[in-house]
């Protein structure tokens, strides 16, 4: 894939005065300001200069922590300010799998009602967040015809890939997506850090991680190459939303993207204003000071384990120490059937159950140990 170059023509009287009315919001030194955008060691940057820069590339990748609702409002904002500057805008979802395309195709066209559009695109199983999260960024393509791109596979070929190598699954069910380039010596250290973060216990196999790492960055990262080769001499603009873990430094997409050939895909990515933790350059072109508001960011009940699908259930693959897992008697091993009223069938299942219990309140679970069926009752504490 051919490397392409600076697209001039996107650039006209309107953003000439876009220039002149816009101007840089002031930064303390190696920290970006609230509502304002800067480098990572804290240069305060011009947004309209900023925008002009980025409708000239072939994607901006456009990082989040999932559950922040305040980083999807900065999100929704910057993809706003991008289709002012790229009518031809695409909006990419790490969210969705390519089969759902359709479904992503059907909503932007008016044909879904939000419901509709929960169940047929399987939200839940596929990704699990909040889908009031995304709403407003759903919404805002539908409301402007911004087409929406699934850059993800479903979780069990990701899986696949990564535990069992590139060959496991065909080219058609990969899309014909190649084999990833590399980690990095320091991509892999990246991400060694990430799992010295999981609770003892609860970590996965090392090597395993790293690959299926590997494959999810390539899957995102050929979804867009196909996307803006599909162009042909007129591509357009993907802004790819997708967790700042695939982003940061280069490492992740970023890394796939320039293998396939894609170099002009600046990362853009929300920090806490006043945060001067790194202000190393390679972490992203540009940082935007996104203050967190706690009335939107209410923190969910953790149970403390870590799960895997199984035929029947979930399996528990290990255990938080000092969890509600833990003070449960939930051990390795044990497989929930039941939460509370739903048959568990999947981690989702799981996840949505807990999500909506109410701390001071008990859960009660039914679960399979060594062939027995065993009633526990998980106890969530009071919030302070």
């Amino acid at each position: 894939m051919k490397v392409r170059g600076p697209r001039s023509r996107w650039l006209g009287a309107g953003l000439v005065l876009g220039m002149a009315l816009a101007g840089p919001v002031q930064a303390e030194a190696g920290c970006p300001p609230a509502g304002g955008w800067a480098t990572p060691g804290g240069e305060p940057v011009d947004s309209a200069a900023l925008y002009a820069e980025l409708a000239t590339a072939d994607a901006v990748l456009i990082g989040e922590h999932h559950d922040r609702m305040d980083h999807h409002r900065w999100q929704l904002g910057t993809l706003a300010a991008l289709h002012g500057y790229r009518p031809d805008l695409v909006i990419g979802l790490e969210m969705l799998p390519r089969s759902k395309q359709p479904v992503l195709d059907a909503w932007v066209a008016g044909e879904l009602a939000p419901e509709a559009f929960l169940e047929a695109s399987e939200w839940y199983t596929h990704w699990g967040f909040d889908p009031a999260l995304y709403w407003p960024i759903l919404h805002f393509a539908r409301v402007h015809a911004i087409p929406l791109l699934a850059l993800n596979l479903e979780r069990d070929k990701i899986r696949s890939l990564g535990h069992d190598g590139w060959d496991a699954l065909d080219a058609e069910l990969r899309d014909g997506v190649t084999a990833p380039a590399p980690a990095s010596t320091a991509y892999r250290a990246y991400l060694d850090a990430v799992l010295e973060r999981h609770p003892t216990g609860m970590r996965p196999n090392r090597d395993r991680f790293i690959a299926t790492q590997l494959a999810w960055d390539r899957m995102m990262a050929g979804a867009i190459a196909q996307r803006i080769e599909a162009g042909g001499a007129e591509p357009p603009l993907v802004a790819a939303l997708i967790g700042s873990g695939h982003l940061e430094y280069g490492y992740g997409v970023p890394h796939q993207l320039a293998d396939l050939g894609i170099e002009a895909a600046p990362v853009l990515l929300p920090r806490a204003p006043g945060d001067c933790s790194d202000t190393d350059p390679a972490l992203a072109r540009a940082v935007f000071g996104v203050p967190a508001d706690p009335r939107f960011e209410p923190a969910g009940p953790m149970l403390g384990v870590q799960i895997e699908s199984a035929d029947s259930g979930v399996r528990i693959l290990g255990v938080q120490d000092g969890s509600v897992a833990a003070r449960t008697d939930l051990k390795a091993g044990d497989r929930v059937l039941r939460a509370g009223e739903r048959e568990v069938n999947s981690t989702t299942d799981l996840q949505r159950v807990v999500r909506g219990v109410q701390p001071g309140t008990w859960l009660p679970l039914e679960i399979e140990r060594d062939g027995e069926h065993l009633e526990r009752v998980a106890r969530f504490p009071r919030e302070d």
